[in-house]
């Protein structure tokens, strides 16, 4: 990550993929590629002509889930190839853009990290702004770019949380920590049996807004502290036997869960959450899997806003 300081009135964005400068460089630069990842979960874009030079500009059309469309122009003021763009975004030819986004890419032992700088008029716009990406979902357009990359059919989400990496660990490892925020808003978990160890397991029970109550089985492959932490989870009935939830008779028997780690500072971190199919599963299973991602993001995301305030109320809690 870049030791430059970020500027109050900047919003940066850090992802590493899975892929080599190479791949990731096309993916951003190349017509085809890009409209099949480009914009937030369940958007889409129609590309209408690129230039892809300084002063050359590249017009498409983003096409909203309600069916409006959005036409957008960006214009590029620096093309290094495979290494820096800089570029406005969000403004058309009736309307200025919204902010200068420089983003570098550079690789290490066959991954790529990408760092995107977006530059605002004031800090208040920038905070506007940042509100304004999260409330529609903008950053996900960085976790679809990291699902086109790879090579298996996998469900990616990012957050950044301002908590040390330890802290962050512990929320997903200590169980009393685990059980007060890992469901969707509405709904609360608490543990049946707990171990949280590599080749441990969990069996818990879920109960919805509605008053449903779900359970299910977790057991944990590999926990490497602070930077990550690999489990299975499958849904079970109430004496721990594996089931297919009665809610969705064609979801996979069970889905592998790879949370990683990763410092931005000394009280920031950012988790990278995979979410994909473990073990056999047919073709139907696999395509509910894929097409429900949409409400993975939104059941994600849930879970992550309440980390958030989980993490926000423990920071006023008085020190022992």
């Amino acid at each position: 990550m870049s030791e430059r300081k970020v500027k109050a009135n900047e919003i940066q964005i850090t992802r590493v993929y899975e892929a080599p400068v190479k791949m990731v460089w096309d993916a951003w630069t190349d017509s085809e590629q890009v409209a099949k990842w480009w914009g937030p979960r369940g958007f889409s874009i129609t590309h209408l002509e690129k230039d892809l030079r300084p002063g050359g500009f590249w017009r498409y059309i983003m096409h909203g889930p309600d069916g409006t469309n959005y036409p957008n122009k960006t214009v590029y003021h620096e093309v290094e190839k495979y290494s820096r763009l800089v570029y406005d975004h969000g403004g058309s030819d009736d309307r200025p853009p919204m902010f200068k986004v420089t983003v570098t890419f550079s690789e290490h032992q066959g991954k790529t990290t990408m760092q995107m700088t977006m530059a605002l008029e004031s800090e208040e716009a920038a905070k506007k702004t940042k509100k304004f990406i999260k409330e529609v979902g903008g950053n996900s357009t960085w976790d679809r770019l990291a699902e086109y990359l790879s090579t298996e059919d996998k469900f990616v989400i990012n957050r950044s949380f301002d908590a040390p990496i330890e802290t962050l660990f512990k929320m997903w490892t200590d169980p009393k920590h685990v059980s007060q925020w890992t469901t969707p808003k509405g709904s609360t978990m608490e543990y049946i049996a707990v171990d949280i160890r590599e080749g441990g397991e969990a069996f818990y029970s879920m109960l919805d807004q509605l008053g449903n109550r779900i359970f299910g089985k977790a057991k944990y492959l590999k926990i490497v502290a602070p930077e990550l932490l690999v489990y299975t989870q499958c849904f079970s009935d109430e004496n721990g036997n594996i089931v297919k939830p009665s809610f969705a008779p064609t979801w996979p028997t069970a889905m592998l869960t790879t949370v990683m780690f990763s410092s931005e500072g000394p009280n920031q971190t950012r988790v990278t959450l995979e979410w994909s199919v473990y073990g056999e599963a047919n073709e139907v299973e696999r395509k509910t899997f894929h097409d429900a991602k949409g409400g993975m993001t939104q059941g994600w995301t849930g879970s992550l806003d309440k980390l958030d305030d989980y993490l926000e109320d423990m920071a006023k809690m008085p020190k022992r």
